[in-house]
């Protein structure tokens, strides 16, 4: 019963996301990306250019273009990957061709939509991923190469496939400007995306030279729930001997932690690498442990 419960929890959800999602979606390529003529990329991208040829429905277009793509990642995305993608690309379908039109269509600077339409496409797509779901076409290939290239980022597999689209849209409408609006749009989505997706995990490693490397830990340790590595190293000028301190944490935790190891030792060297992002569930539960604190 209780598993029966939490799958029909875990479906409300899916929907609750992908209505918002798709509805942000549809914002995105119709509201914007449509009225400023150009193409944000995508297999969407590709119905807006059918559409502006041959004045065909983007949300069918999609789907139906949607086939061959299934048929090409079946084997990597998997059976509950692909039945999620196919309802989610029925909520896109349905806001893009039936509400979408129904809206009022922004006819502002094309520059304005498109930032705007970055913003809504990258929060959508943030939305289908985190549920386990996609809005389908190039997002096939997308999570096809994060399948088989797991440490490139959604964002930047994102703008490298969208260039072709985006490209082609701009010798369609016979406009350059139309390139430079739709590879904006691309990057403040891969921008929006990444921030949604990575921002709640991500974080920094925090580097300390203390001598007082394990009451230091201890209280990392007691506070954030987490561990930290500790290196034993030698001066090289003074010949001294010290501990080296690592502490990955989630960045709203780099302020408690540096500002822990100035509490245990005064002297401490600390260095926050800028650089150099950390990501992984830990991360997120810490979080939660500071909040509770």
């Amino acid at each position: 019963m209780q598993k029966l419960e939490k799958r029909i929890g875990s479906t409300l959800v899916d929907i609750l996301f992908d209505i918002l999602g798709g509805f942000l979606y549809a914002v995105g390529y119709y509201t914007f990306a449509k009225m400023g003529d150009f193409t944000p990329g995508g297999v969407s991208g590709v119905a807006l250019i059918f559409n502006y040829l041959y004045s065909v429905p983007v949300g069918i277009f999609t789907l139906i273009f949607n086939i061959p793509l299934v048929i090409l990642s079946y084997k990597v995305v998997g059976k509950k990957f692909l039945f999620k993608t196919a309802k989610t690309l029925i909520f896109c379908t349905i806001f893009l061709d039936v509400i979408a039109p129904m809206t009022p269509l922004y006819t502002g600077s094309r520059i304005t939509a498109s930032l705007f339409s970055g913003v809504c496409l990258g929060a959508s797509m943030a939305l289908f991923y985190m549920r386990g779901s996609s809005s389908g076409g190039m997002d096939f290939l997308i999570m096809t190469v994060k399948v088989k290239k797991p440490y490139f980022s959604f964002g930047f597999v994102t703008i490298v496939t969208d260039f072709i689209v985006i490209a082609a849209g701009g010798l369609i409408y016979k406009d350059i400007d139309s390139v430079l609006y739709g590879l904006i749009s691309a990057f403040t989505c891969s921008i929006v995306m990444d921030k949604i997706l990575y921002g709640m995990g991500a974080g920094k490693l925090i580097i300390i030279i203390t001598v007082r490397s394990k009451e230091l830990t201890d209280m990392i340790g007691s506070m954030t729930d987490r561990g930290s590595t500790i290196i034993k190293a030698i001066g090289s000028y003074t010949g001294d001997d010290r501990d080296v301190v690592l502490c990955a944490c989630s960045k709203n935790q780099t302020y408690a932690v540096t500002d822990l190891a100035h509490k245990a030792d005064p002297h401490a060297f600390i260095m926050i690498t800028e650089t150099s992002e950390v990501f992984g569930e830990g991360f997120i539960e810490g979080k939660r442990n500071m909040s509770s604190n």
